[in-house]
């Protein structure tokens, strides 16, 4: 039997942080904001939350049912901003959510790793999981990484998660293609420099801001709109679908413009696109979850459907789905 989505989650904290908020923060006006972003409101989490209780509050209704949470086989959770550097997030995750010991383990690929997570979590259940069910989730606090006074990258992001549920499902349906890559050579584009091995926080790196989130933004959506073609072409050819054969389009929710931009180097209407980056904006590893499951509280998906998930994100990454709806 295939793998597919059998049931999607998303949560947001619920302080909203206006675009008036941020442009007293970074010296900018609201309609700076709004005209260069699309983004009008994001959440931000509060200090005592982590991104494991985003991550668990998207996750528990999806497991509330004994027989699913019995026979949940593996946990992989996205996240660029995890609790803390080790253990892995996922291990939190799994304890709070009372699930069996079976592999839980975290994925970094920026805003691309909840479409890396996924893959990877198809893959084992498909060959190497005797599992009835996987849980994927991902989950960011990007407001705990940000530099107030950076309108580039303070006006963008925002704290979320989403979460799917995968099961076994007719042939017919489910994951159909997937597409994954990584370009090293850019990996600059998007960075936190200070905490790790290679610079490590000390009193001058801390003053230099080297623990904060640092992005630049023109060259990511560059290199977005060559590569995340290229990614969707390979997951629409693996499922034997043509761009206009796509009913239902789920992307990374960088900012609004970055949407209608890769929407129309895609050739996809906009009325196929999802959007929630005007009131989350870029909830980073949580922005496809949570927008599937926004849409589909907006617009129930029906059986049959196909739908294509595509993301952009640090490494630099890119990665492409496509799905037939179970």
């Amino acid at each position: 039997m295939a793998i597919d989505i059998v049931s999607v989650g998303g949560y947001v904290p619920p302080d909203v942080v206006g675009n008036e908020t941020i442009g007293n923060w970074a010296h900018v006006s609201e309609d700076w904001i709004e005209s260069r972003t699309g983004i009008k409101e994001r959440r931000y989490a509060p200090d005592d939350m982590a991104t494991s209780d985003m991550a668990m509050n998207a996750a528990r209704p999806l497991v509330a049912d004994p027989a699913v949470k019995e026979n949940v086989g593996v946990v992989v959770l996205a996240t660029a901003t995890p609790d803390q550097p080790q253990p892995a997030t996922a291990s939190f995750v799994q304890d709070g959510l009372g699930l069996r010991a079976v592999p839980a383990f975290d994925i970094n690929a920026v805003c691309s790793g909840f479409l890396y997570s996924l893959t990877v979590a198809e893959a084992m259940m498909a060959t190497r999981c005797d599992a009835k069910y996987g849980l994927v989730v991902g989950a960011d606090k990007f407001s705990s990484i940000m530099d107030r006074d950076d309108p580039r990258t303070v006006s963008l992001f925002g704290d979320g998660a989403g979460a799917v549920l995968l099961g076994h499902v007719p042939d017919a349906y489910g994951i159909q293609g997937a597409a994954l890559l990584a370009d090293g050579g850019a990996a600059g584009l998007v960075r936190v420099e200070g905490g790790g091995t290679r610079h490590p926080l000390d009193s001058d790196s801390l003053d230099a801001g080297e623990q904060l989130f640092r992005m630049e933004g023109r060259a990511v959506r560059d290199w977005g709109l060559q590569f995340v073609p290229k990614v969707v072409q390979d997951a629409l050819s693996q499922a034997g679908w043509s761009a206009a054969e796509v009913d239902r389009v789920i992307l990374h929710q960088g900012n609004t413009r970055l949407v209608e931009a890769l929407a129309e180097a895609l050739g996809i209407s906009d009325d196929k696109v999802a959007l929630t980056a005007p009131e989350f904006g870029n909830t980073a590893a949580a922005s496809i979850p949570l927008t599937l499951f926004e849409e589909h509280n907006r617009r129930p998906l029906r059986r049959g459907e196909r739908v294509l998930l595509a993301s952009v994100g640090g490494g630099m990454t890119a990665a492409a789905l496509a799905m037939t709806w179970y």
